[in-house]
């Protein structure tokens, strides 16, 4: 009997459910981690470069131990090794507090990302495995909402359980550990990853560079654009609370999008998503200089903006669901999360350089530039793929 690929059985909706919960919950607890950590550094009397520096080890850890994932879930199973990370992440959270010297920040920093990245390369697998082939980019567009949210939720319980002592550490662990309680519920849902039938790096980059690419682009983007969007609020004259605002207006067209492009990506041709989705990005950022004396207008295009912007995410990993699968699905979302990591780290120097040399709306010229770069690689993979008539 055939399993309809449309459908939502009890099974796939259980394995799919369980895998969303416990990224949702780390991702409050990873949420929560990011300011926290920052202002214990700067309350250490750390320069901004070093904070910085430390940062930045969470993408070196990524890029390092990610592509390594499928194998080692190959040999141990997905569900020890996702509980194995889980545990990782809580310990290493609770030594951030524990061992206070920032000389302990960089292999700390270093093993709770490792931790993080584990994570996430198992549980994406895990629901785009699961998810049915129909309604993969309903299922990976729901996930990026949930995610979404509990990003949003983390640095707002700081405010009841500040920033000193013990509480903040605690909560955080908790949430980790709790993450752990939706997958042993699950635990005869988890996928496997056979060994063998992977590939390298380089070889998903050249089979599927619009769904790679896509990782890579909105690293960079969201990384770039985000942090460097307050500085170009100001260059617009607007006043520090605003210009801070402009992030979470971008952050909510992020969630608000994510469901509805879904659906439009389970009806049509994903490239074709990746396409527009660029070139709405490219137009989008190059539009921004139009709301520079007009701050409603500004937030109504960052809105949209960040809404077309995050699906890139999301809509490549449908479309890597649609192409592998097995150890392959495993490799090439190990791929993804390491190309979404380098442009973490590219993003920032790319448009903050971009505003040095043309302030300030190089900050727009140079989004625009990385969407545009991504719309000739989906552009000429359509038209590769477009059949020449008259021929058999």
């Amino acid at each position: 009997m055939t399993r309809d690929p449309t459908a939502f059985d009890s099974t796939r909706s259980a394995a799919i459910a369980a895998a969303i919960a416990c990224v949702a919950v780390v991702g409050i607890g990873l949420s929560l981690s990011i300011p926290l950590l920052s202002l214990e550094m700067e309350r250490m009397g750390l320069s901004n470069t070093m904070i910085g520096l430390n940062t930045a080890m969470a993408g070196v850890a990524s890029i390092v131990v990610v592509p390594f994932v499928p194998r080692v879930a190959a040999r141990l199973g997905v569900m020890p090794l996702l509980l194995g990370a889980i545990a990782v992440g809580a310990v290493t959270f609770l030594a951030f507090k524990a061992l206070h010297g920032f000389a302990w920040w960089f292999p700390l920093r270093f093993v709770f990302s490792a931790a993080l990245g584990v994570l996430f390369v198992l549980s994406e697998f895990w629901i785009t495995q699961a998810a049915p082939p129909a309604r993969r980019g309903l299922v990976m567009g729901i996930y990026a909402t949930v995610l979404a949210l509990g990003f949003a939720i983390g640095p707002g319980l700081l405010g009841l359980l500040g920033t000193r002592g013990w509480a903040p550490y605690g909560a955080g662990a908790a949430l980790f550990c709790l993450g752990a309680l939706p997958l042993v519920l699950a635990r005869g849902l988890s996928p496997e990853v056979p060994a063998g039938g992977g590939h390298g790096f380089l070889r998903y980059l050249r089979v599927a560079p619009s769904a790679t690419l896509a990782a890579l682009v909105y690293g960079a983007v969201e990384t770039g654009g985000f942090a460097i969007l307050p500085i170009y609020g100001l260059r617009l004259g607007l006043g520090p609370e605003q210009a801070a605002a402009l992030v979470s207006v971008a952050a909510l067209g992020n969630v608000l999008f994510q469901i509805p492009v879904g659906l439009l990506a389970d009806r049509v041709d994903k490239r074709a998503v990746l396409l527009a989705a660029a070139a709405l990005g490219a137009l989008g950022a190059l539009a921004l200089p139009l709301g520079a004396d007009d701050p409603v207008l500004l937030g109504a295009i960052l809105l949209a903006w960040g809404g077309v912007a995050g699906t890139l995410y999301t809509v490549g990993l449908a479309h890597l669901g649609a192409r592998f699968e097995g150890a392959a699905l495993a490799g090439a979302n190990a791929a993804f999360l390491v190309l979404y990591n380098i442009g973490l780290v590219l993003g920032p120097p790319v448009v903050g350089g971009g505003m040095d040399l043309a302030s300030p709306h190089g900050f727009a010229w140079s989004l625009a530039a990385l969407f545009l770069g991504y719309l000739v690689v989906v552009g000429g993979r359509l038209v590769r793929a477009r059949p020449v008539p008259g021929r058999a």
